[in-house]
C-alpha cells in the first residue's frame, strides 16, 4: 500500500484549517443543486470543490486552469482531491454554477472567527480598492460604435449565407424531413431535445426576466440640489435595478453588443423621464417645503442619441481613476475590516468615487455580523475624506454608531469653500483630539494592509470572471481567505502557546 498522503504534510500546514473549516459549514445550498435520482455522471463531492477552491484562493491560484494542474502536481492539492484532479472546466464551472452558494461562505468564515474570538467590532474601518475587470479598456464602445458594430455583423452573416446558399433560400426542407415517416422520427426527437433544454433551463438559477426601468418619482427629488440632483439619483436607481437584476455576461460577442446597446438606451430613457420629473416638479412653482422658487433655471434638452460608452467584454465594469496612476477598467471593492484585521464586509460597486458608500458598507457589516452570529454593534467607523456625506454619517450617529470621517482631504491644507461651520469644523475638532487623532491613524494600519496584502502578497489584482455578480461572489470568497489565513495563523500561535 502507498504511504498516506497526511503523512507528507505538516500538522500546522494551511491545508489542514481548510479542510477542518469547510466541515464545519453549512453546504446544503451546495448540494441541493444536484439531483438525488441517481441520473446522469456521478459529480464530484461539493465539499471537495469547495475545499479545494478556498485551498487555492488562499494560496493566490486563482485559474482554474492552474488549480486542475496543481491538483496533478501537488501534494497538499492531492490531499483535498484524494489523488483525483478535476478538469478545468468543471472547476470554472462549479465556480459559475454555485455563484451565490460561494459568495455565502465567507459568513461562514466570519462566524467561524467569531468562534475563536477573533471578531471584535469597537472600531471598523471602511475603505474601497479599485481591481481590475477581466476586461480592457480598448472595448468601450459608445452608441455609434456599437450600433456601427452590429451593423457589420449582420452584413457578414448575410455575406456568408450567400456564399453557403446561393440562390437557394437557405430554408429548404432537409432531406430527412421530406417524407411523411422521417418527419415523424425527427420531430420526436426535436421534442425530446426541447423538454430536456425547457428542464435544464428551469434549474438554472441565472435565468432572469426582463422587465423595463421602473423610477421612483418620491426618491428623485429627494436630498436633491437642482436638476443635476434629481438626473443623478435616476442614474443612482438604475445602477441599483441593475445590481438587484444582475445577470451573467454572454459569451456571445453579437449577444453582448445587443446588451451593451440596451443598456445605453436605458440610460438615456432614465435621463429623459428624470429631467420630465424635474420639469414637472418646478412647474409647480412651490418647493416641497412651501417654499417659493428662485431663478428658473436654463432650459435642458435631454440628448436624442445616448451618450458616454459601456465595455463590450464586462459591461459592468467601469473606468476607474486611482490617485497616483493610471485608470483602469475595473470595479470599486470595498471592504469593512475590523482591528485584528478581519473583514467583516465585502461589497462590490462600479461607481469610481467611494462617495455614498459608506451607509451600504456598513450596513452590509451590520447584515454579515448578526448572520455570523455577533450580536454587538459597531462602537465606531472610520473612513477616509471620500466616504464623507452628512446625511448617510448623522443617521448612522442616530443608531448609536460613532463615525470618523475628515471633511479634508490629507492633500488639501484649507478646507474648501462652504464646508466649514456645523459638522465640518465639529469633525475637524474631534480629529485634532488625542483619541480622535488616534483612531483615524489607526484606519491605516488596519484596512489598507489587507489590501496590500491581497493585491501583492496573494497577487489578486484583477477579476478572474466576467459581469457584477461574478464579481461580488469571487470578492466575498477573496475575503472569506483571507479571514481564513487569519484563523489558522491564529490556531498556530494557540497551538505553539
Amino acid at each position: 500500500m502507498p504511504p498516506s498522503l497526511a503523512d507528507w504534510v505538516e500538522d500546522d500546514h494551511l491545508v489542514w484549517t481548510v479542510v477542518g473549516a469547510v466541515e464545519k459549514m453549512d453546504l446544503t445550498s451546495f448540494y441541493g443543486a444536484y439531483r438525488a435520482n441517481g441520473q446522469g455522471r456521478a459529480a464530484y463531492d461539493p465539499e471537495m470543490m469547495v475545499e479545494l477552491l478556498m485551498y487555492a484562493y488562499a494560496r493566490g491560484n486563482r485559474s482554474s486552469r492552474g488549480i486542475e494542474r496543481a491538483c496533478r502536481e501537488d501534494v497538499t492539492y492531492k490531499l483535498i482531491t484524494a489523488m483525483r484532479a478535476p478538469d478545468h472546466s468543471t472547476i470554472a464551472e462549479f465556480r459559475r454554477r454555485h455563484e451565490v452558494a460561494i459568495s455565502e461562505l465567507f459568513v461562514e468564515v466570519l462566524a467561524l472567527c467569531q468562534e475563536a474570538g477573533l471578531v471584535s467590532v469597537g472600531v471598523i474601518a471602511i475603505d474601497g480598492t479599485k481591481v481590475r475587470a477581466s476586461a480592457s479598456r480598448d472595448q468601450n464602445r459608445s452608441y455609434h460604435g456599437i450600433v456601427a458594430e452590429i451593423l457589420d455583423e449582420a452584413e457578414r452573416i448575410d455575406r456568408e449565407e450567400d456564399e453557403r446558399h446561393g440562390d437557394a433560400r437557405g430554408d429548404e426542407l432537409p432531406e430527412r424531413f421530406r417524407s411523411r415517416e422521417s418527419r415523424r422520427q425527427a420531430l420526436a426527437e426535436a421534442k425530446q431535445r426541447l423538454d430536456e433544454k425547457k428542464a435544464a433551463a428551469e434549474r438554472d438559477a441565472s435565468a432572469v426576466v426582463e422587465r423595463a426601468v421602473e423610477l421612483d418619482l418620491e426618491r428623485l427629488g429627494k436630498h436633491a440640489e437642482g436638476r443635476r440632483g434629481w438626473l443623478r439619483n435616476g442614474r443612482r436607481q438604475l445602477d441599483e435595478q441593475r445590481e438587484r437584476d444582475a445577470r451573467a455576461v454572454a459569451r456571445s460577442r453579437i449577444e453582448r453588443l445587443a446588451d451593451a446597446k440596451r443598456r445605453l438606451e436605458e440610460q438615456l430613457a432614465v435621463e429623459v423621464a428624470a429631467n420630465a420629473a424635474y420639469e414637472a416638479y418646478r412647474a409647480r412653482g412651490v418647493m416641497s417645503d412651501g417654499r417659493r422658487f428662485g431663478v428658473r433655471p436654463d432650459p435642458y434638452t435631454p440628448p436624442l442619441i445616448p451618450e458616454g460608452s459601456v465595455n463590450i467584454t464586462d459591461p459592468d465594469s467601469r473606468v476607474m481613476r486611482t490617485k497616483g496612476q493610471p485608470t483602469i477598467q475595473g470595479y470599486n471593492a470595498q471592504a469593512a475590516v475590523t482591528a485584528e484585521q478581519i473583514i467583516v464586509a465585502a461589497e462590490i460597486t462600479s461607481a469610481s468615487s467611494d462617495f455614498g458608500h459608506l451607509e451600504p458598507v456598513f450596513e452590509a457589516a451590520l447584515r454579515d455580523l448578526e448572520w455570523a452570529g455577533v450580536s454587538e454593534r459597531p462602537g465606531v467607523v472610520v473612513a477616509d475624506a471620500g466616504y464623507w456625506h452628512k446625511r448617510q454619517m448623522e443617521k448612522i450617529v442616530s443608531n448609536g454608531t460613532q463615525v470618523l470621517v475628515p471633511p479634508d482631504s490629507d492633500l488639501k491644507e484649507e478646507p474648501r469653500a462652504g464646508w466649514t461651520g456645523g459638522l465640518f469644523d465639529h469633525m475637524r475638532r474631534v480629529l485634532k483630539t488625542e483619541l480622535g487623532h488616534a483612531l483615524y491613524q489607526q484606519r491605516k494600519q488596519t484596512v489598507e494592509p489587507v489590501f496590500g496584502h491581497t493585491k501583492h502578497n496573494r497577487r489578486i489584482d484583477r477579476f478572474q470572471r466576467r459581469g457584477r455578480a461574478a464579481a461580488l461572489s469571487e470578492w466575498r470568497l477573496i475575503a472569506a481567505t483571507h479571514n481564513l489565513g487569519k484563523l489558522h495563523s491564529h490556531q498556530i500561535a494557540a497551538a505553539t502557546g
